[in-house]
């Protein structure tokens, strides 16, 4: 009797101690991330960077209900929310209403949208690094001056034309940056407080004293993007000498685009990037319709560093320029016309000491291509996240660029062509043999018993 009425309250006790462990289990909470590099929590950088936001901010995921994408996106999103309750999560069906989708630019199903005060950013990659990157630019303090030239038949920043900008600045806008228009050539000089100069694919000659204007903002340390064409009009090559570097003539053809399904070769597709601080972790793909190659001028008045690339399938183009649908093959690359075998720079970004005190670092960047950003392109893969990358290391914020992605070592096996086709013999050929070779002996001894 004894023995049993000890093991009753044995068995009483461990009931009331679970019940107050599961009572205490959702007052409480505990984890620990025993994964390789910890990348199933968030990086020190993150967590730093949610208790700097003093305000809520919202995340909405325009994904379908169907395909999974939503529970990924929850818990991947809950991490965030563990460290800032504020942060809220909304899911919408752009199946719902398509029309509204794409006037609002949604094309990737599982899109995100982040907004923080009257801020907001777009994200087609999941990651810790997109993501805290995202907050990171959001929460920009101060505005920042882009000043675009204009008066020469330039892009326009807020024109709603094919060519035009306007999709573009709206997306910098939402970051803290305000775009103006410079008539340089009435005004006389760029303004002290422009953080930025941007000239866009002017049509017609700049006057000279436009062009010693500029040549003077940049030796004055000035920070500068130049969107180029191929064959520009403009008469910039003072500038040009200026930043050390020319444009080379022609378009370039590159046959690697049919790889990304291009039948225009002078749609020229980047996937792959040089190691540079507004590339590093970047895994869109861009698009760069009828681009200029880039050379760079020895010996160099500035650290110049590639930033894209065309495949080694390309040349500039001088004579025919390929039609839509015509193949690269159907031109030739003629050295003796003096085009260049790929690859070729199509982008390059410049540093050096500034000679304004004040400002630091100069930076300047030229891009032998300005659709990318235009209200045309901009929706083609990365071309908008890229321009935005661009522009938040012209203006001097490195910490607004990316956040260190801390993935696994072992998440990649890399193996030759050789290996993975022994590999493939071995699955589809030797290991099928083993087997039938495996059951016939067995038969065969079945048989002698």
């Amino acid at each position: 009797m004894r023995t049993r009425l000890g093991d009753l309250l044995f068995t009483v006790a461990v009931g009331v101690a679970a019940a107050c462990l599961a009572f205490l289990s959702t007052r409480y909470g505990f984890e620990a991330d025993w994964s390789s590099g910890r990348r199933a929590s968030l990086g020190e950088a993150s967590v730093a960077l949610l208790g700097k936001l003093d305000a809520p901010v919202e995340v909405v995921s325009y994904a379908r209900p169907q395909g999974g994408l939503r529970p990924i996106i929850g818990e991947f999103v809950a991490r965030y929310q563990r460290l800032k309750p504020d942060l809220t999560l909304r899911f919408v069906d752009p199946d719902a209403d398509p029309g509204a989708m794409r006037a609002e630019g949604i094309r990737l199903d599982g899109e995100i949208e982040l907004r923080y005060r009257d801020r907001s950013e777009r994200l087609k990659v999941l990651s810790e690094s997109e993501f805290s990157g995202a907050l990171l630019r959001l929460s920009r303090q101060g505005e920042r001056i882009v000043a675009f030239l204009e008066g020469a038949g330039e892009r326009q920043p807020l024109g709603e034309a094919n060519a035009d900008l306007g999709q573009f600045v709206r997306a910098l806008h939402e970051q803290g940056v305000r775009a103006v228009g410079l008539p340089l050539a009435s005004s006389g000089q760029v303004p002290r407080n422009t953080d930025l100069l941007v000239v866009a694919n002017p049509r017609v000659a700049l006057p000279e004293s436009v062009i010693g204007e500029l040549v003077d903002y940049v030796e004055r340390g000035g920070h500068l993007l130049w969107l180029a064409e191929p064959d520009e009009r403009g008469g910039l090559g003072a500038l040009a000498d200026a930043l050390s570097l020319r444009v080379l003539p022609g378009t370039v053809v590159d046959g690697g685009g049919a790889a990304f399904g291009l039948d225009d070769p002078t749609f020229v597709a980047v996937s792959q990037y040089p190691e540079h601080p507004s590339t590093h972790g970047f895994v869109l793909t861009t698009l760069f319709p009828q681009a200029a190659a880039l050379a760079q001028l020895t010996p160099p008045r500035w650290e110049v560093a590639p930033l894209l690339r065309s495949s080694a399938q390309s040349w500039n183009e001088t004579g025919h320029i390929p039609r839509a649908g015509e193949a690269a093959g159907t031109v030739r690359h003629d050295a003796d016309a003096g085009e260049i075998a790929g690859p070729l720079d199509l982008g390059l970004a410049l540093r050096r000491r500034s000679p304004d005190p004040e400002r630091g670092e100069q930076r300047a960047a030229v891009i032998g291509d300005g659709d990318f950003l235009s209200n045309t392109f901009l929706g083609n893969a990365g071309n908008r996240e890229f321009g935005v990358r661009l522009f938040n290391w012209l203006l001097n914020d490195d910490s607004l660029i990316d956040v260190p992605d801390r993935g696994a070592p072992d998440r990649e096996l890399a193996m030759s062509q050789a290996a993975l086709n022994a590999l493939g013999l071995i699955f589809l050929a030797g290991l099928p043999a083993a087997l039938a070779a495996a059951g016939g002996l067995i038969a065969w001894r079945r048989r002698r018993r």
